[in-house]
């Protein structure tokens, strides 16, 4: 259990990463559905002035306030002296930029606190629909006030699956899946957070992922009682020296285990 001064640090924690989410919230909408400059960088991933200006705030507002605290951004040049810290701030400025530079509210900002390689605390914001989705550990997830929790779907056929449609449909797959509504949002973080408030059954991804992507989400569905993992039932370590993850399989407790049994023994490629 936490004691008295870590008790006390986590709300002040929490409240200075609510405050923060938000105003970068309000930062994102001055620019969305506008005539943004944008650039490419790692070959083939978007970025627009308002990743710059977010991460900037959100910066200013998180890591100046919490010196102590390592810092792991999308849009910030790695510093190897996050992996000295055992409180890690980790952040996408805008997930989901694709759908932002074209004027679809299917992005959000996400940023959790990462504690000892696990995420204690999480804000992920829609500015666009005005979801404010967060956690705290031992307290469980909120939108936007209220208290959510997965579903219960047990059955994978006519599962709400929040997932790129055309994996299900790879030769690799010897049985063939159920039929499913597939949900396709460009923010992954927004996938595993619409599981958490039951407004999907299930995410799946089998490529590769980064803790900015994952590390808010993974807090948040976890407290409304889902299960996140690898595909092969690994439990995200964040904060690593290469911070990236090969799959997520996200779901309530009981779908979970149907799902897990059908892509658990997959082998990825290195």
């Amino acid at each position: 259990m936490p004691g008295p001064d870590t008790k006390t640090q986590r709300l002040e924690d929490r409240a200075l990463l609510n405050a923060a989410v938000q105003e970068a919230g309000a930062i994102a909408l001055s620019y969305y559905q506008t005539k943004l400059k944008t650039w490419m960088k790692d070959g083939d991933s978007i970025v627009t002035e308002a990743d710059i200006a977010v991460n900037e705030h959100l910066h200013k507002a998180l890591a100046q306030a919490r010196p102590d605290y390592g810092w792991l951004s999308e849009e910030t040049e790695d510093d190897a002296k996050r992996l000295l810290k055992r409180s890690v701030w980790v952040v996408d400025p805008i997930d989901g930029t694709r759908a932002f530079a074209k004027g679809k509210p299917h992005f959000t900002i996400s940023v959790a606190l990462v504690e000892d390689g696990r995420p204690v605390l999480a804000a992920l914001f829609n500015p666009a629909t005005d979801e404010f989705f967060e956690a705290e550990i031992g307290q469980g997830a909120l939108l936007s006030g209220q208290p959510i929790e997965t579903g219960h779907r047990r059955e994978i056929e006519g599962a709400r699956m929040a997932a790129f449609a055309p994996l299900f449909k790879h030769p690799a797959w010897t049985n063939p899946w159920p039929e499913m509504e597939i949900i396709d949002r460009n923010s992954v973080a927004y996938r595993i957070a619409l599981v958490a408030g039951n407004f999907a059954d299930a995410a799946l991804a089998l490529n590769t992922k980064n803790d900015w992507d994952l590390a808010a989400a993974d807090l948040i569905l976890c407290e409304a009682g889902g299960r996140f993992t690898s595909h092969d039932g690994k439990i995200p370590i964040y904060n690593r020296e290469i911070p990236r993850h090969r799959s997520l399989l996200a779901a309530g407790p009981e779908l979970y285990e149907a799902l897990f049994a059908r892509v658990r023994a997959i082998k990825l490629p290195a």
